[in-house]
Parts: structure tokens; C-alpha cells; sequence
């Protein structure tokens, strides 16, 4: 029987990060993150990639009509922007001194908290 290992991967961006757009409509762009998909690669970033939705009338929303809300974005045209900084960075992974992952800044050298 083949064992199964998590295959989560590893992303240089989480939910909450500030980041900047490289390509498409909205580059140069930048806004926070929403949601992240890890097995698709793509995320959902606020006030970035709208597009219009025709909603079906519901129990909540008796009208229905056309709203406009976010799609994804395919995480490689994302970087993360520093903190501290302000600018756009790429970023690594080394271990703290407690043994655990961090990511830092590759421009500053920083480890970025979050």
C-alpha cells in the first residue's frame, strides 16, 4: 500500500499579505489578500480582477441583479510587498532560532511576521 504525504505546498504568500500585481488588466496594482488556494495556486486580492456576476434571485437577496466582486489570480503574478519597506520583494525561507520556517525579505533580509 503507498503511503500518502501531505502535499500542501509551499506558498511565498499568506491571507492577510499586502501585495503588488505583476501582470494582467490591474499590474502595478496592489491590495490585501482574501482567500488563498493552495491546490489551484490562485488567490483572491481586495478591490483587485473584477468582474461582473449575474445573481439569481435568493430568500436574502429577493432582487437578484449584477454585482461585481473579485476573481483569482494565479499567485505568480503576485509579490509580496515588505512590511517594512513598502516595496515589492521576493521572498525566501530559513530557519529562526527556535528550528522553525520564516519567510524573509530577499531585498532587506528581514523576516517577515505573519
Amino acid at each position: 500500500m503507498e503511503r500518502k504525504f501531505n502535499k500542501q505546498p509551499k506558498l511565498h504568500v499568506k491571507t492577510g499579505d499586502t501585495v503588488k500585481v505583476l501582470a494582467g488588466d490591474d499590474k502595478g496594482k496592489s491590495g490585501k489578500i482574501l482567500s488563498v488556494d493552495p491546490t489551484k495556486r490562485r488567490a483572491i486580492v481586495e478591490g483587485i480582477n473584477m468582474v461582473t456576476k449575474h445573481v439569481k434571485p435568493t430568500a436574502s437577496n429577493p432582487q437578484g441583479g449584477i454585482e461585481k466582486r473579485e476573481a483569482s489570480l494565479h499567485l505568480s503574478n503576485l509579490m509580496l510587498i515588505d512590511p517594512k519597506t513598502g516595496e515589492a520583494t521576493r521572498t525566501g525561507r530559513k530557519e529562526n532560532d527556535k528550528g522553525k520556517l520564516v519567510r524573509y525579505s530577499k531585498k532587506t533580509g528581514e523576516v517577515i511576521n505573519g
